[in-house]
């Protein structure tokens, strides 16, 4: 698969509107860095410059502007991946510090998602996109605009392993995340489940059922079945197989809260 045809098949509805800025920039950047190392093999007659303007709005420009839809399209594996490859960029450089355990983890996930090859078109885009200063809030109201809901959890939980991936999660990654999650329109219930996902603290069983420690038998019951329904990998299968790993990850750590407490309460 050449790299061509990879951001061709990625692109989907994020072609458009700021994240169409930010991809058009870095495959742009990568066209002129193989160019001129020689290792962009150019069709016949067909310059360089020519295949640039295409790439930074020539052939592109008929592609849809997010502003213009009212209704929202369904997420397809692409689209994550290239808000996924974006938003990466924001949580990596929140502390200052581009930790290369970090970087590597990000590596790690695509490569277990999406296989070596697809792994290393991506990296050659995320290299491009980590050089530019990212529009936040741009960018996340677009995906929330064109991306289901469980997607966006499912985009919130992996940040959250990207940060927690040198061993800590600091200050400034979670007021990033934190900000991330506002601007996608998930509440803060849903932000601190997630969230506690990533913590070792007595009360995270409770606040991963998005409920408190004085509430019933039954309603810690009720509170499990929502939450199971809420985070099932159906929910996100429309986004490929790539990404049920991390669906099931989160459905996973829903069971074993609920677990938890099962023994804790003795019901």
């Amino acid at each position: 698969m050449s790299f061509a045809k990879w951001i061709g098949g990625a692109i989907g509805w994020s072609f458009g509107g700021p994240i169409g800025a930010i991809i058009g920039l870095a495959v742009g950047s990568f066209i002129d860095g193989a160019a001129q190392e020689g290792g962009f093999l150019l069709g016949d007659g067909e310059s360089t410059s020519r295949r640039r303007s295409q790439t930074r709005g020539g052939s592109y420009r008929k592609a849809p502007n997010y502003k213009r839809q009212s209704r929202r399209a369904q997420t397809q594996s692409g689209d994550f991946e290239v808000s996924l490859l974006i938003l990466a960029s924001v949580v990596i450089k929140a502390d200052g510090i581009q930790d290369q355990r970090e970087l590597d983890y990000v590596r790690q996930q695509f490569v277990s998602m999406y296989g070596k090859e697809r792994a290393n078109h991506a990296f050659k885009l995320f290299k491009n996109i980590n050089k530019q200063q990212i529009p936040t809030r741009q960018v996340c109201l677009q995906i929330k605009q064109m991306m289901d809901h469980s997607s966006r959890l499912q985009l919130l939980h992996f940040l959250f392993g990207i940060a927690k991936a040198d061993g800590m999660v600091t200050d400034d990654e979670v007021s990033q995340i934190y900000m991330i999650s506002g601007y996608l329109g998930i509440s803060s219930r849903d932000y601190g489940s997630i969230k506690a996902m990533f913590y070792d603290s007595s009360d995270n069983a409770y606040k991963i059922l998005e409920i408190t420690k004085d509430v019933t038998d039954d309603e810690v019951k009720k509170a499990y079945r929502k939450m199971a329904k809420k985070y099932h990998p159906d929910k996100v299968i429309h986004l490929g197989k790539e990404h049920q790993k991390g669906a099931e990850e989160k459905f996973r750590q829903v069971q074993q809260a609920y677990e938890k407490l099962q023994k804790e309460r003795g019901f």
